[in-house]
């Protein structure tokens, strides 16, 4: 006996997988590249501007360490 929820699960599957096939496909990639330099042109354009930061900057700074020594109960 079927019931709806095992065929909405293929048929999500499916397009799943089909939708991530997409994305993987070269056409696509050319496509979001256009897309993405069509998109900072504009924002250049527009008086946008792109900073650059250097490879060594983080959001996160270095924390101290904590001491777990003894942490855990008996």
């Amino acid at each position: 006996m079927k019931d709806g929820y095992e065929d909405q699960g293929k048929n999500a599957r499916s397009k799943d997988s089909e939708e991530f096939a997409e994305e993987r496909s070269i056409t696509s990639r050319e496509r979001a590249r256009s897309q993405l330099s069509t998109e900072v042109e504009e924002f250049l354009a527009s008086g946008g501007a792109i900073n650059e930061v250097d490879p060594e900057i983080t959001a996160d700074p270095p924390r101290k360490p904590q001491p777990k020594y003894g942490s855990r109960p008996i």
